[in-house]
C-alpha cells in the first residue's frame, strides 16, 4: 500500500516502476483469461476515444501519465477500461466487493466497503490525494495508473464503487466506469450532481456508484441499459453487493445467474445491521466477518486449488468520513484487521 498526496499530471514519473508494475500484473491477469494483447489494445484506445470527447481533461491525463510511467497510452487506458475488457470478452469474472452506508436520523453518515479482487493485484493499491483544481481535493483509494476508486471530496461527497454485470454489456464502445467514478469526485458536491455526470456518460460496463453526503445517499447503477438511482431504505441503510437491485435493469442481471453469492452476501449484510451501523469502524469490520463456507463471502479468500484468474481475495477494508473528508482503511480482510491499526488519511 502506498500513500501520497501528489499533483495527478505527476503520478506516472513519480511511481512509473509502481505503474508498470501494475500493467504487468494485469498483462497477466488478461492473458489467463485467454486475451490477446491485441484485442486488450483495441478496447483501450477505442474507450480512451470515448474518454476524449466526454472529458478531455482525463484523457490527457491517462497519455501524461502513460508518458511519465514509460508506457504506451493504450496500456494505461487499458487499466482504467480493464472492466470495459472483460465486459467485451464476457470474461467469467465471481463476485466483488460488499457496501454499506448507513445514513442515521441524525448524526454523520457511516460507511465501509470491501475491496475484492484478484490476489495478484495485492500490490497495486495507491491511497492518493490530489486537487483537480484550486479549493477542491479528493482522496481516493485506487491501483496505479487508474484514475480513481473509491473516494471523497472536500465538497464532502464520498463514492463506493461495486461492479455489475450485465446482457448489455460490452456490445458497444464506452466511457470507462472507474472514469465516471473519477469526474464525479472531481465535480459533483450533491447526489443529484453525481447523477447528472454518471447520466452523460455513455458506457459499456455495468457498476453501482454508491454516492452519499451528510444529508443524502442513493446507488447510481450505471449500466447501457441505463441509470437507475436505489434510493436509501426506510432504515437508513444502502446495502450493496454486485447484482442489480432496480426492478428493469435486474431483468439483465448477468453475474447472480452464474454467482449467486452476490445474493447471499446481501442477505448476510441486511442480518447484520446492529454491528454495520456502528459508529467505530472495527465494530463494521466485525460485522463482516463472514466466509463462503459460513453462509456468503463477505470476508473473501481463494481456495488453494483456485486457478489463477479466479484467485478472489478482499484485499482492503476501507470507510469514508464525508464531514472530516478523510478515508479510514486497513490493508487485508475484515477478519485480519486490527482494531487499533486502522489507517486515517
Amino acid at each position: 500500500m502506498t500513500i501520497t498526496i501528489y499533483g495527478g499530471r505527476d503520478l506516472g514519473s513519480a511511481f512509473a516502476s509502481d505503474i508498470a508494475a501494475t500493467w504487468g500484473a494485469y498483462e497477466r491477469f488478461f492473458a489467463a483469461h485467454d486475451l490477446s494483447p491485441a484485442l486488450v489494445r483495441d478496447v483501450a484506445l477505442r474507450a480512451l476515444d470515448r474518454t476524449a470527447a466526454w472529458a478531455p481533461a482525463l484523457a490527457s491525463e491517462i497519455g501524461v501519465v502513460a508518458d511519465g510511467a514509460g508506457l504506451e497510452r493504450w496500456q494505461v487506458a487499458a487499466l482504467n477500461a480493464r472492466s470495459e475488457v472483460l465486459a467485451r470478452f464476457r470474461a467469467p469474472v465471481p463476485g466483488e466487493c460488499s457496501t454499506v452506508v448507513h445514513l442515521p436520523s441524525s448524526g454523520p453518515p457511516v460507511t465501509i466497503q470491501t475491496w475484492d479482487w484478484n490476489q495478484g493485484m495485492s500490490d497495486v493499491k495507491l491511497i492518493w490525494q490530489y486537487s483537480p483544481r484550486p479549493g477542491w481535493t479528493v482522496k481516493t483509494f485506487t491501483e496505479f495508473g487508474v484514475l480513481a476508486k473509491v473516494g471523497v471530496n472536500s465538497a464532502g461527497l464520498g463514492l463506493h464503487f461495486n461492479l455489475l454485470q450485465h446482457d448489455a454489456d460490452g456490445k458497444s464502445d464506452g466511457v470507462p466506469v472507474h472514469l465516471v467514478a473519477r469526474r464525479i469526485l472531481d465535480e459533483a458536491a450533491t447526489v443529484e450532481e453525481a447523477a447528472e455526470i454518471a447520466r452523460s456518460a455513455q458506457v459499456s460496463a455495468s457498476v453501482a456508484l454508491t454516492v452519499v453526503t451528510a444529508s443524502e445517499a442513493c446507488t447510481l447503477e450505471l449500466s447501457p441499459a441505463g441509470l437507475a438511482r436505489v434510493p436509501v431504505g426506510p432504515d437508513g441503510f444502502l446495502l450493496r453487493t454486485n447484482h442489480f437491485l432496480d426492478p428493469v435493469l435486474a431483468q439483465g442481471e448477468r453475474l447472480g445467474a452464474s454467482d449467486p453469492d452476490t445474493y447471499d452476501r446481501l442477505h448476510s449484510l441486511a442480518r447484520r445491521l446492529p454491528g454495520l451501523r456502528s459508529p467505530r469502524i472495527a465494530d463494521r469490520a466485525a460485522a463482516l466477518v463472514e466466509h463462503r463456507e459460513d453462509g456468503s463471502a463477505l470476508c473473501c479468500h481463494p481456495p488453494a486449488d483456485a486457478p489463477v484468474h479466479s484467485q478472489w481475495e478482499t484485499l482492503i477494508v476501507i470507510a469514508l468520513d464525508v464531514h472530516h473528508h478523510r478515508l479510514t482503511f486497513q490493508d487485508g480482510s475484515p477478519c485480519t484487521t486490527d482494531p487499533h491499526a486502522w489507517i486515517r488519511f
